[in-house]
């Protein structure tokens, strides 16, 4: 990837510092919200290394707060370590499919992410089913992580189906993120997607990530961070809509 223009950079800062917004007030994941409206923008390959490296480092700020760091490693080490080969298949899918292939499912996995998110079912897993879906759930993450970017389907609603408290949730689901995203940069940078422009303008984004998650926390106090995280995964689900309808039209 060269580097972009003028425009184009501040698309992609615009898209950054409100995805960043958004996490400050609602808590939805910062990749989560910025994918749709930078895919549908420069591309998802050109996407994907982009949001490597503010995705890593909102998400160790999290996870230094959250705690249950070795809980969370010793129950769901099985579901980590399934992740890895699911990236690296879904890598390989994303180098041999057309970029309007992997966006159309990125599209799919956002609308059943947003509508389970609207919805709010309140399944529950027993622990002997919890226990055998460790390896199938990181395996499917890890494929649709790599294939697509997307790092929530199905580890998050998995993880919503456990009696977590909400600290151990957020550490659970933000180990899965950041180990996701380390070898998603390794596995990007042997395609030749990761190079040195793309990592300098993931490294400005930190700032704004920065700014944006600090501002979203202070709105959130006077703002209804319920209505505006409807809003916005409704947002998320017509741009996931816009992603598969381009595929076929």
């Amino acid at each position: 990837m060269t580097m972009p223009d003028s425009n184009i950079l501040l698309s992609i800062a615009a898209v950054f510092f409100f995805a960043a917004f958004v996490k400050g007030v609602t808590g939805l994941g910062f990749s989560t919200t910025a994918l749709p409206f930078l895919v549908l923008s420069i591309g998802l390959k050109e996407t994907l290394p982009l949001l490597i490296i503010p995705s890593i480092l909102s998400n160790l700020l999290v996870m230094r707060s959250a705690g249950h760091f070795r809980v969370s490693c010793l129950r769901f080490w099985p579901l980590y370590i399934a992740t890895l080969p699911g990236i690296f298949v879904g890598l390989i899918l994303l180098q041999r499919l057309d970029s309007y292939t992997c966006a159309a499912v990125l599209g799919g996995v956002l609308v059943i992410y947003s509508a389970l998110a609207l919805s709010n079912p309140s399944f529950r897993l027993t622990s002997d089913s919890a226990r055998w879906l460790q390896t199938p759930v990181g395996c499917v993450t890890g494929l649709l992580n790599g294939m697509t970017g997307s790092q929530v389907v199905p580890v998050v609603p998995y993880l919503l189906s456990l009696p977590l408290e909400r600290d151990h949730f957020v550490q659970a689901s933000n180990i899965s993120f950041t180990l996701s995203s380390l070898v998603m940069s390794l596995g990007l940078t042997q395609l030749g997607l990761m190079t040195l422009e793309t990592s300098l303008i993931s490294s400005f984004g930190v700032i704004l990530v920065y700014t944006g998650v600090q501002l979203g926390t202070r709105v959130r106090r006077w703002m209804s961070p319920a209505v505006f995280r409807r809003t916005v995964l409704g947002l998320l689900i017509c741009l996931g809509f816009s992603l598969v309808v381009r595929l076929i039209l």
